[in-house]
């Protein structure tokens, strides 16, 4: 199947949404149980301790706890705005910010940071100044900042308009907080709304129940349960979490040609991103190649990152290990599938 679809279903229950092109799915969302605080949440939540040897501070939220990085000396019991920023692992607490951000489809409000910026991706100057004014016009009198996103070049200035507007309301209306007691303030958009903000426009967008079976989605999700995924030409990589780290191995297969090395882990260097977002891994990602020439490992470098700077998915290459394994560092914004 040819083009781009989005298929809006459930999963065991759980609101979910994939994105399919030419017939690969590139990107699954799933709903997080009830009591876990979804990435994007805003709560209002209040100083417990701090770590000083780690530079930090553990904050009490309605469910548990979080951990705020690089936090000032804040006296127990002191109430903060705070945003989830990840998925925490086991028996740790939850990443929260206090650069509180409103993101929506077009338009991103910023409190305490002003300013109205366009995002780099709208190259076409005469639209960029159309934006700016636009957003002036929405934003006059308002004490916050706004980034216009890539999606707002070709919005309609009355949808641009709205999505301003709802986000700078919502923003106001959470900022203005004065409570004193954790509470959750603003939650964090589920898979179908996340759908709606962050993928591109579809082909095709099917919406009904029972979605995932009629094009194929259950079939796609049974083949991420299992760790081998097969390469063009033969070859195939095995991707398998631990709880240290995500181990991902390589091989050529029945290919025994003198580039069977290279154009493996290419193929796993275009694949990778797909599989980590569709199986919701992160954190250190750890990379066995198939055997290749130490001069092949810039080119193979090239293709990896080529293939993540179109992920959404912050992640930090760290480069070779004195025993030629490659490694990641790959944010935790979403539960893994198993």
């Amino acid at each position: 199947m040819k083009g781009r679809l989005i298929v809006l279903d459930r999963l065991d229950g759980r609101l979910a949404a994939a994105l399919v092109e030419d017939g690969r799915l590139e990107d699954l969302l799933i709903a997080a149980p009830d009591d876990v605080p979804v990435p994007g949440a805003i709560y209002r939540a209040v100083a417990d301790r701090p770590l000083k040897g780690q530079g930090g501070a553990i904050l009490k939220l309605p469910e548990g706890r979080a951990y705020l990085k690089n936090a000032k000396v804040l006296a127990p019991g002191t109430p903060l705005l705070v945003q989830v920023t990840g998925y925490a692992t086991e028996g740790k607490a939850v990443p929260v910010t206090t650069g509180v951000l409103f993101k929506s489809r077009y338009a991103i409000a910023t409190p305490g940071k002003p300013g109205i910026n366009v995002s780099r991706r709208v190259r076409d100057d005469a639209r960029r100044d159309e934006l700016q004014l636009l957003a002036r016009e929405v934003m006059d009198g308002l004490d916050m900042g706004l980034i216009l996103r890539s999606a707002a070049e070709h919005a309609s200035d009355e949808a641009l308009a709205e999505d301003i507007l709802a986000m700078t309301d919502l923003a106001a209306k959470v900022m203005g907080d004065e409570g004193r007691d954790p509470e959750l303030l603003a939650d964090g958009p589920d898979p179908h709304t996340l759908a709606w903000r962050e993928w591109p426009e579809p082909d095709t967008i099917a919406t009904k129940d029972g979605g995932f079976a009629e094009h194929g989605i259950d079939a796609m999700i049974s083949a991420l349960r299992r760790p081998e995924v097969p390469l063009p030409a033969g070859g195939s990589m095995f991707v398998e979490p631990t709880r240290a780290l995500v181990a991902v191995d390589v091989n050529t297969g029945a290919d025994t040609s003198l580039a069977a090395g290279l154009k493996a882990n290419i193929a796993a260097a275009r694949a990778l991103p797909a599989q980590l977002r569709c199986r919701g891994l992160g954190g250190q990602i750890v990379l066995d190649l198939a055997p290749m020439p130490k001069k092949d490992r810039r080119g193979f470098e090239q293709v990896l990152r080529a293939a993540l700077k179109a992920d959404a998915v912050e992640t930090t290459l760290a480069g070779w290990t004195p025993l030629g394994l490659y490694e990641l560092q790959r944010k935790r914004d979403r539960l893994p599938l198993l």
